[in-house]
């Protein structure tokens, strides 16, 4: 009788250790399911309202600078109803002759090309 109650206690043992083997991966299994199913949050600062205050920003700063530079702003202005192509070639040949210009404008701008850069 011994015998039989030994082999008894030995599967009720394995029996115990099985059903938390089950239970521990369900649990795990389910913890990589919630974290799968997760939406994917965006990047700190890369949210619309993060790339709205940029573009504020640097409309703003664009705008100030046209008004204290009319020389500038009056070749933009120029610009209103000239053809795409033509108006990328004068942009060039713009920038190729005032290179300070072009400078400082890109500096305004920096920020939107590094938001892009960063948030994709």
């Amino acid at each position: 009788m011994t015998e039989s109650r030994e082999t008894e206690e030995k599967t009720v043992a394995t029996s115990l250790i099985t059903a938390r083997r089950i239970i521990a991966g369900a649990l795990g299994a389910g913890a990589v399911l919630v974290c799968m199913a997760t939406p994917a949050q965006a990047q700190p600062n890369c949210t619309a309202a993060d790339l709205a205050g940029i573009m504020a920003g640097v409309t703003a700063s664009t705008s100030a600078y046209l008004f204290t530079h009319p020389q500038v702003n009056d070749f933009f202005t120029s610009l209103k109803d000239v053809p795409k192509e033509q108006r990328q070639a004068a942009l060039a040949d713009y920038a190729a002759a005032n290179p300070q210009v072009q400078a400082e404008l890109q500096g305004i701008r920096q920020p939107a090309v590094d938001f892009r850069n960063r948030c994709g």
